[in-house]
């Protein structure tokens, strides 16, 4: 499902019990200089990432100052970010002139403890190339590092390298438990482009060996990805990004079943073994 970007006035884009992504919580958050927001989503851990500007976060009597760095857009420096444990009460309050803020989430009941990423403390992988035009790289906030401290969220950023190309691909789907070869996760996108007049392609096929879905994306687009097959690409000439939420069903490492018709491309694209080793 393709949500076009509209002001969601700081409410949920992704709410509890989506009929899409009902393992998903998704919401953005614009503050100025001063101004507080505050939430709790019950049977959810979340994590706060800011897309720009910088915040104070509180949650629980858990502190953390000035979360984020970036100033213009999600290009402009490392991601951070705070994990919320399920149903706990979160305080953000913007320090810069302006904020906009990526809440996550993932359905959980199990109440851990809170913590802050910083800019050193990701996960980073780079995989792919410019001549099979699957150059990207992904930050990892909530990656293999922090497995032990979170329950069932993955969060990333995940960026093409140069301009142009396929992200996602070779072609994979995760939306059925059937362990070893696959898990239950849901998963949801927003997307940003440099410059932001860009746009790509959400591919969405449900079935081997039958035509798809596709969904126009453009800056600040919304994917809800339930089940099938999902590669995305961006239009020659420009840089695509997304902030990336999955949730598991019944564990948090994801395990990607590949589509058949392309599942031999795994051996042509460089490191993209390390990158699914990546997400656990």
């Amino acid at each position: 499902m393709h949500i076009a970007p509209y002001d969601n006035q700081n409410k949920p884009l992704v709410d509890i019990g989506d009929a899409t992504v009902p393992l998903n919580y998704f919401n953005i958050v614009k503050l100025k200089k001063g101004e507080a927001f505050e939430y709790q989503v019950p049977g959810f851990e979340t994590c706060i990432v800011p897309a720009t500007g910088s915040i104070d976060i509180e949650v629980e009597g858990f502190k953390a100052d000035r979360i984020g760095e970036r100033v213009k857009d999600v290009w402009g420096g490392e991601p951070e970010g705070v994990y919320v444990p399920s149903g706990a009460k979160a305080t953000m309050v913007c320090v810069t002139d302006d904020t906009e803020v990526f809440v996550a989430g993932a359905k959980y009941d199990k109440v851990l403890d809170p913590f802050a990423v910083r800019k050193d403390e990701l996960d980073l992988v780079q995989y792919g190339s410019d001549d099979t035009k699957t150059h990207r790289k992904i930050k990892h906030i909530l990656g293999q590092k922090y497995h032990d401290k979170v329950g069932r969220l993955l969060v990333s950023e995940l960026f093409t390298v140069g301009a142009g190309g396929w992200s996602g691909f070779p072609s994979h789907k995760h939306d059925t438990d059937r362990l070893p070869i696959e898990t239950r996760h849901d998963e949801t996108y927003n997307f940003r482009f440099k410059p932001d007049h860009g746009s790509g392609v959400q591919m969405l096929q449900r079935q081997d060996g039958k035509p798809g879905d596709a969904y126009h994306i453009v800056d600040g687009s919304t994917i809800c990805l339930d089940s099938g097959y999902h590669p995305c690409a961006v239009l020659p000439g420009y840089e695509m990004y997304y902030f990336t939420i999955l949730g598991g069903l019944s564990q948090r490492s994801l395990v990607q079943y590949f589509q058949p018709s392309h599942a031999d491309q795994i051996e042509t694209i460089p490191g993209i073994k390390d990158m699914i080793a990546k997400f656990k």
